[in-house]
């Protein structure tokens, strides 16, 4: 599995999981969390794997279009970035200044939760 996609996945699961079912989940934790195979899911529900795989499949489109909505992980990452490069030039252009990174320190944290 690529894995640019599983982290991808990842990052939409955390945004949207409570809109999915339990069985999506479910199915999508053991996939892309646990890294199970599609039969080890299979096995363990007791169906087919191609009935996995559909579940699996349907979940990943539903995640992408609830992104493709809310842009929830964009702003995020968005965000993040844009952090990051503030850090970047205080840490360049304020390094002494203790109350600036004191702040900037409390921003990181907000952004971080």
């Amino acid at each position: 599995m690529e894995l640019a996609k599983t982290n991808r996945m990842n990052n939409l699961f955390a945004f949207y999981k409570e809109l999915l079912t339990k069985k999506q989940q479910e199915y999508l934790e053991l996939y892309y969390g646990d890294d199970y195979s599609l039969g080890e899911i299979a096995a363990d529900a007791g169906v087919s794997r191609q009935a996995v795989y559909d579940n699996i499949k349907r979940s990943d489109a539903a995640l992408e279009e609830y992104e493709g909505k809310l842009h929830l992980l964009a702003k995020y990452e968005a965000s993040n970035d844009a952090v990051d490069a503030l850090s970047a030039y205080v840490h360049e252009h304020y390094s002494k200044d203790n109350d600036l990174r004191h702040l900037l320190g409390e921003v990181q944290k907000q952004v971080a939760q």
